[in-house]
């Protein structure tokens, strides 16, 4: 059965039914709502319901509280319409000038970043743009149907993508990376997917970064120095040790370069010796630095836990809702049957 869906203040609509997400339906009318991960994990999509019935779905509690719950919040990702619905949703914008296109590519260069990132460098087809947002990120298309989702770590309007691509232990696609792929492989990926990326604002910056959540932060940095975006700007990036800061010479580097940057190492592991940054958790860190967070928007990319952690505590510092955005990485640690 088919429910009409209209997503306030901007007044879009669309069509969903019983079985998909209201993200998925809203994608598919070429509505590009806030998102990230698309499993319930990062919390992007929260929106709140103004009228009508649905069923929450998949939606975890750790992501969705009972208190949101109660309050009429809905993770669109997960929750499916079992009535028309009337949604407060921010940031809502047509899709169709960004296309989601599916293209073949050729790996060109593997470098190891770390014992455990490996970046990878791919070529686009000759005479074809790939256009996308600063942030976003493609999925690679698996032969036996499964997909693997990656962030683009360079800004748009090039010949080639960057990514950043983590190991993990029992993960099929990342042990192929390290173990198996070469350059020259042919690969398949959708894209451009996510809503992560930088919005129009005068607001000062704080990107959050835990290990590979770099990657699309990279991409938007990168973006706003070819755009000329001149808006203060604070990189906190953490790991467990400094060599999951693995292009810290890079943040090193713009913090001299960029007027108004500045970046922040947090190492949440034991500190070698001559260890110059901050320790603990990286986004206690940016706590520390700012108790008030009232006027700032904070862009946090990295593992769940992260996400979870930082939304709660830097709303109790003032941070408004609708000035947090956040990518969630999750990571498939199956293999092939």
């Amino acid at each position: 059965m088919s429910h009409q869906i209209t997503l306030q203040p901007s007044g879009h609509q669309f069509k969903a039914d019983d079985q998909t997400s209201l993200l998925q339906a809203a994608l598919d009318a070429e509505l590009l709502v806030p998102y990230g991960c698309r499993d319930g994990a990062c919390g992007s999509c929260k929106a709140r319901v103004i009228e009508g019935e649905f069923e929450h779905g998949r939606s975890p509690l750790s992501t969705l509280t009972e208190a949101d719950r109660e309050k009429g919040m809905a993770l669109l990702c997960c929750a499916q319409a079992r009535s028309d619905m009337q949604i407060e949703c921010r940031d809502v914008r047509r899709s169709g000038d960004i296309p989601l296109r599916k293209l073949p590519c050729r790996v060109t260069a593997l470098h190891l970043a770390a014992g455990d990132v490996m970046v990878v460098n791919l070529k686009l087809p000759a005479n074809d743009v790939f256009r996308y947002l600063a942030g976003q990120y493609i999925d690679f298309l698996l032969a036996d149907g499964r997909r693997r989702s990656f962030s683009i770590a360079n800004a748009p309007g090039g010949e080639s993508i960057e990514l950043h691509i983590r190991k993990v232990d029992g993960g099929f696609f990342t042990e192929h990376v390290f173990a198996k792929m070469k350059e020259r492989d042919i690969l398949r990926f959708e894209g451009p997917l996510g809503g992560f990326f930088l919005r129009e604002s005068s607001k000062p910056v704080v990107f959050l970064a835990g290990g590979t959540g770099f990657a699309p932060i990279k991409a938007i940095v990168e973006d706003m120095r070819a755009r000329g975006i001149k808006r203060p700007v604070t990189l906190y990036w953490g790991s467990r040790d400094s060599h999951g800061l693995y292009m810290a010479g890079l943040a090193h580097q713009w913090s001299k370069e960029i007027a108004d940057f500045r970046y922040v190492p947090v190492i949440s592991g034991e500190p070698p010796a001559d260890w110059p940054g901050r320790t603990g958790l990286v986004h206690q860190a940016v706590m520390d630095d700012l108790p008030d967070m009232s006027g700032v928007e904070v862009y946090a990319c990295g593992a769940p836990a992260m996400i979870e952690a930082a939304r709660g505590d830097f709303a109790r510092c003032g941070l408004p809702e609708d000035a947090f955005f956040a990518d969630a990485f999750t990571f498939a640690t199956d293999a092939l049957p």
